[in-house]
């Protein structure tokens, strides 16, 4: 490898890592990673040509259409390729086109390399496998560890291992990530340029020529046809395995040189009439996530032994009644054809079969503990109407259908014995708080209180001021009279019971609970109280008695709501909002502060089914799909960056007009590898360079929870005119004079995610506006961006974003205890009501799983929740 070439693979290098350190999400380079593949490959020169540079490029081949999971494994097996160019060179090759069987070991002296310090751990591990019990296949079971096969590749355990896969049965759901159909066998006068084509043919010729890394061997093959070359570059080896006589398959691409057509270091086996032998061409060549150690055809060759063996050997979970019933394929031929198919249709079935699998075992989970939760004894609620009316008098709007729809199905829950475990999904600006805010009436009207924990301080700060504002003026009659209330509070002329400094101490106390001196403590209003972190040490002190000795009846906080210090009197009514932004440990913590409170958890995030069954399916939901009479519809336009000066014309008119303006940025500081503004350079740009005359903040996830609040109110009060922040202004507080939100590099968000940020504007009376800029040509990102700009429906687009970007996209990252999904697909919203129903039939017969026949479902179902809560 010349200098030249060496510096252009390390830029390849370099690349590829970054984007796996970006999460996969083909956003690195503006136009994505394979039209930047194709821009490296016209300007490589000679690198280009190399073996290894090809094997890296192959990986890569439709990476615009993987999934994260299988862009991430595409990459690191292409990395790993770069790498090797890099590693000094054993004295045998470590890599043939048909190397030995993996489950033979080499003959003693082949491959030797003198001992030094540096393999010494090598030789320890070799020592150590020796000690190990290796038996024949048929004799070993599916949890027994890879190193127990007879005659196994040491480096192929390690290489196993890496990728997490220890034991049989690790690898036989050690799936591919993708497959090459190269069944399409032609005669080779009839081969394609372009296509992906399969030949058999007897070898007539074999020459090696040239020397060093320009090294080449040619192999022309024959049929009564005609003949064609295939080119190795760089592998001596294939000299001495491939020879004059032999009969062998040739797949891969069909390319031309000097006007003749020829395969490029295409795949290559002797061939056998027996088409099920053939392992890699002429078939649907499964492609399986490699790392250091392990390469394509030895991995296959293996992995095919063990499937052959081990496949028929494992135990189906499901009770033959039950696979018939749902059209299952059995399990051992599911793992079987989900390896080596024998075509399309035979993957389809192995995919539905072990996709249903997971969405099975996610289903008996969830209503599994959805069961328990609703066994348990909690309050019957009383509904009072009047109380109710009350409210609804009280408020300046009318409710939406919606709204009255899922406080009715939030009553309904709050009449029955047992806890209510409900979701409230709405879209961004739907109306949640006041469906909240009817719940946790309703629990102060039957004695109880409530409580609604939000995730930062300022959102905390913002609900208690919205629920003050909406119940301190409802009648709602004690049924339990406070502990620190006397008879007397209940007269109309008590105040004069109380000398001057008693009425100056109640009167901080009034304040503190913000009512108003007609609301206190004669019973009327519901008091409502703010408990944060910032809180100072008197204040939260008297906060924290209020709601011990049941002053306060309704509270709102942070996670300062589950901290050791806070004791409810009768805690009733838990909301949980933007729950996802909440592990389940804090959720449960928050619920133990009472006696099996009925609890409500709220997203503004819209979720398709399938992700709401999976994700939530041991809440019942309900949903807020209707826009508030009123609400302005927020118009959006993607522009390209050579327009930002209009852009900033647009913000200058409506700063002129008291409006203010949010710009976002996806970095916050300056990347030398990301051609995208960081939040800190756009400040520095605007403040000084674009509006010096005007008032610009900075807000970003590097800033304390405290500075981050401090910034967000003195925006919401008008104190700035600009706000450029980051993505942690995604959940963040009404602010109704902005009016326009700019989105830089909006290619880099999901789509979900952008919805989230147009929703900060539209919130107030005048006309708002979300400006995507992007110079994007990648598809995927002018779908998203352009899905956008045609709709404000928060459902229809979370619904283009699982189907563009996958489940991993919603939140940013896996929620916490959710199962990782390796076959099912989120969309397939047929397949998981299928597995919702047989579910629920299991449950229905056995809900502990405890019959002999479902011995093994139990323990399934058991391992994947298990490794769900330790990889969350």
């Amino acid at each position: 490898m010349t200098e030249a070439e060496r510096q252009q693979v390390i830029v390849l290098g370099r690349l590829l890592a970054a984007e796996r350190r970006d999460g996969c999400a083909d956003r690195v380079t503006t136009d994505g990673l394979v039209a930047y593949l194709n821009q490296w490959s016209a300007a490589a020169g000679s690198a280009v040509r190399l073996p290894a540079v090809q094997r890296a490029l192959g990986c890569l081949i439709g990476y615009d259409g993987m999934t994260l999971v299988e862009r991430d494994q595409a990459l690191a097996e292409a990395i790993e390729v770069l790498r090797s160019l890099f590693r000094t060179a054993p004295t045998t090759p470590v890599e043939t086109t048909v190397p030995p069987s993996p489950a033979v070991n080499p003959a003693p002296n082949a491959g030797h390399v003198p001992v030094t310090k540096r393999n010494t751990s090598a030789r320890q591990s070799r020592k150590r496998a020796a000690n190990v019990d290796q038996r024949p296949l048929a004799e070993l079971n599916l949890d027994a560890p890879l190193e127990q096969i007879a005659g196994i590749d040491r480096r192929l355990v390690g290489g196993f291992r890496r990728l997490g896969v220890r034991t049989i049965r690790d690898l036989l759901y050690h799936f591919p990530r993708r497959y090459d159909d190269v069944r399409n066998r032609r005669s080779i006068s009839e081969l394609q340029v372009g296509a992906e084509e399969t030949v058999i043919g007897e070898v007539t010729d074999v020459r090696t020529i040239g020397a060093g890394p320009k090294l080449r061997v040619r192999v022309e093959v024959s049929d009564e046809t005609g003949s064609i070359e295939a080119i190795f570059f760089n592998q001596r080896w294939i000299a001495q395995q491939i020879r004059v006589g032999q009969t062998i398959a040739l797949s891969g691409k069909v390319t031309t040189f000097g006007g003749k057509r020829q395969f490029s270091s295409p795949r290559w086996e002797r061939y056998t009439p027996d088409p099920e032998a053939l392992l890699h061409t002429g078939r649907l060549v499964p492609i399986h996530p490699l790392t250091q150690g392990l390469h394509e055809n030895q991995v296959r060759r293996f992995i095919k032994q063990v499937v052959d063996t081990m496949a028929p050997q494992v135990e189906d979970h499901l009770p033959p009644v039950r696979l018939q019933h749902a059209r299952l394929l059995p399990l051992g031929e599911a793992l079987a054809q989900i390896h080596f198919p024998t075509d399309h249709t035979s993957l389809a079935a192995a995919r539905r079969r072990l996709g249903f699998d997971e969405f099975l075992f996610i289903q008996i989970g969830v209503l599994q503990r959805k069961r328990l939760w609703q066994q348990e004894i909690s309050y019957a609620f009383t509904i009072d109407m009047q109380v109710h009316a009350e409210l609804q008098r009280l408020l300046p709007f009318q409710l939406t259908a919606a709204q009255q729809r899922a406080i009715e199905e939030i009553f309904s829950d709050l009449r029955r014995p047992s806890p209510m475990a409900r979701l409230l999904q709405g879209d961004v600006g739907s109306g949640k708080t006041v469906v909240a805010a009817a719940a946790l009436l309703q629990a102060v009207a039957n004695g109880f209180q409530g409580a609604l924990m939000a995730p930062t301080e300022i959102l905390a700060e913002q609900h208690a001021k919205n629920l003050k504002q909406l119940l301190s003026r409802v009648r709602v009659p004690r049924k339990t009279t406070s502990a620190t209330a006397s008879s007397a509070y209940q007269q109309a002329d008590w105040r004069s019971l109380l000398d001057p400094e008693e009425a100056a101490q109640l009167a901080e106390i009034v304040s503190i609970l913000g009512m108003s001196p007609e609301e206190d403590m004669g019973g009327h209003g519901v008091r409502v109280a703010l408990l944060t972190g910032s809180l100072g040490t008197r204040e939260r002190r008297r906060v924290l008695e209020g709601i011990a000795r049941g002053e306060i009846d309704l509270v709102a906080g942070t996670h300062a709501l589950i901290t050791e210090t806070v004791q409810f009197a009768q805690l009733g009514l838990v909301v949980v909002d933007e729950q996802h932004r909440f592990g389940v440990e804090q959720r449960l913590r928050l619920k133990n502060k009472g006696y099996n409170p009925h609890m409500l958890v709220m997203t503004a995030t819209p979720i398709p089914r399938t992700l709401t069954m999976t994700i939530y399916g041991d809440l019942d939901v309900s949903v807020l799909n209707e826009r508030p009479p009123g609400r302005q519809e927020i118009r959006t336009k993607r522009v390209g960056r050579a327009e930002r000066a209009k852009v900033y014309r647009h913000i200058r008119k409506q700063v002129a007009g008291g409006r203010q303006v949010y710009v976002i940025c996806p970095l916050v500081e300056e990347s030398e590898k990301l051609d995208l503004p960081s939040a800190e350079e756009m400040y520095e740009r605007l403040q000084h360079e674009v509006f010096p005359d005007l008032r610009v903040a900075l807000l970003h996830g590097k800033l304390s929870a405290r500075e981050k609040d401090d910034v967000m109110r003195a925006f919401r009060d008008h104190q700035y005119d600009i706000l450029v922040a980051t993505a942690v202004i995604e959940v963040g507080i009404d602010v109704p004079n902005a009016t326009t939100i700019v989105i830089e590099g909006a290619e880099r968000f999901g789509l979900a995610q952008l919805h989230q940020f147009r929703g900060r504007v539209g919130r107030g009376h005048h006309q708002s506006y979300c400006i995507l800029i992007s110079d994007s040509d990648n598809q995927q990102s002018k779908e998203r961006l352009a899905a956008l700009e045609q709709t404000t429906d928060g459902f229809k687009l979370a619904e283009v974003d699982l189907q563009l970007r996958g489940p991993g996209e919603f939140f940013g990252t896996r929620q916490s205890g959710t199962p990782d999904l390796k076959m099912a697909q989120q969309g397939d919203t047929r397949l998981l009501a299928e597995a919702r129903a047989l579910a629920d039939a299991i449950l229905a017969d056995d809900p502990e799983l405890k019959r002999p026949e479902h011995d093994l479902l139990r323990r399934k179902v058991n391992d994947f929740w298990a490794a769900a809560t330790q990889s969350g």
